[in-house]
């Protein structure tokens, strides 16, 4: 059975393709191919976004994820060649798409904490190949890329509510229960845009975030531009940057719980020095937190800083996805760093441009690893402009445009 009422399924399915024009430097035209990735208890709303699709005279190629069973199967009773195996084509089906709706249901979130993360490093190496083509037509506007969260009895679970609460907030995250969801989010993308735009007017140089466990410096870089509802993710309310990793000082606290390969990390403390993260601790999951820092060369520094304005933001309760979490409006809002790679669209040239060469001049970080860590307490946001002033830009939960 369906937790979504049909209309809901099918407003939903108006977003998604809606969200996956907005990544796209053009339209999507007849005929172009769009990939559905779906984990299986997603399978209702996939139906919903195949029939989209047909009716836009698309090329919808539906793809099931592996399950939780499979992934233990190949994590755990593989040898090395099974592991490392590439599906034959996959590469042809990544060059033609012209979009990729990817649809996260997860039956399990805990199912991998008795895999060596070594292990899903490899298989996540092996793949590098298919992903780097997919990176590098999204960069170049040509492929469209938008991902959503499907309830699950999981998600309920471990977010403390019943699955019937769990739907009716992601119901509201997303916007699907107003009578016309996409103008909903059509106007947050110029409300929004509007802060984004009086962001870049100031010129910033570095941010100094402070909270009562935070006291964390952010250069901005050079090339930079501040980026919000770009479509990437529904629902995604975040403005955000990738800084000049090299550059961020300071001591950063992850007040919210986050789950990663099946191990949950509570109150993470990280101090940076000159872009490194030099101590890192938690209440919980410390020794998997330290050992993802070493993951690859990039994994100790930030690739994302993000703040989130409380007056946008539907999400106000603790979801158990990052997706949803690092949209927390709440009362006071919040903010992230990701550690790893950068989100590459603050580039303020055209993203393909950049080369490794150019990423690595203009401070831009490189990793495999993309790991968001959330802080919703009162905090004070101050931007020290390049003239040398600084403007409180944030406080209570609220941007002080």
């Amino acid at each position: 059975m369906s937790l979504f009422e049909s209309v809901d399924r099918e407003n939903y399915a108006d977003v998604m393709l809606w969200a996956l024009n907005e990544t796209r430097d053009t339209p999507l035209s007849k005929r172009d191919v769009v990939l559905i990735r779906y984990d299986i208890p997603g399978l209702a709303l996939a139906e919903a976004v195949y029939t989209r699709l047909m009716e836009a005279h698309l090329m919808p190629v539906p793809i099931a994820m592996p399950t939780p069973y499979m992934e233990m199967e190949r994590y755990l009773n593989s040898s090395f060649g099974q592991l490392v195996f590439q599906q034959p084509g996959l590469a042809e089906m990544y060059t033609r798409a012209a979009g990729v709706i990817n649809i996260l249901a997860p039956e399990d979130l805990t199912h991998l904490q008795t895999v060596d993360p070594r292990t899903i490093a490899e298989a996540r190496k092996a793949d590098s190949a298919n992903r780097q083509i997919l990176q590098r037509r999204k960069q170049s506007g040509v492929l469209g890329w938008t991902t959503c969260i499907y309830p699950t009895e999981a998600l309920a679970a471990a977010s403390g509510m019943t699955i019937e609460e769990y739907a009716y907030a992601l119901q509201r995250a997303c916007w699907l229960n107003m009578p016309d969801p996409v103008k909903e989010w059509r106007r947050l993308k110029r409300d929004v845009g509007e802060v984004c735009n009086w962001l870049d007017s100031l010129e910033i140089k570095s941010l100094r975030v402070e909270s009562e466990n935070i006291n964390l410096t952010v250069p901005l870089g050079e090339n930079r531009r501040f980026v919000g509802v770009e479509g990437a993710n529904i629902p995604g309310y975040e403005i955000y940057f990738a800084p000049d990793a090299r550059g961020v000082n300071g001591t950063y606290y992850a007040d919210q719980a986050t789950l990663r390969y099946g191990h949950l990390v509570i109150g993470a403390s990280i101090d940076f020095s000159d872009g490194i993260a030099t101590r890192v601790e938690a209440e919980r999951g410390e020794v998997f937190l330290q050992n993802q820092m070493y993951s690859d060369s990039g994994a100790r520094r930030v690739g994302e800083f993000s703040l989130t304005d409380k007056r946008f933001s539907r999400v106000d309760k603790f979801m158990a996805h990052t997706l949803l979490d690092e949209n927390y409006g709440g009362e006071h809002g919040n903010c992230h760093i990701a550690l790893g790679g950068s989100v590459v669209e603050s580039f303020t040239g055209p993203t393909e441009m950049l080369s490794p060469e150019l990423e690595y001049e203009l401070g831009f970080n490189a990793s495999d690893m993309h790991w968001d860590l959330v802080n919703t307490q009162p905090k004070r946001v101050t931007a020290m402009l390049k003239t040398g002033k600084p403007t409180l830009i944030y406080e209570n939960g609220e941007f002080r445009i």
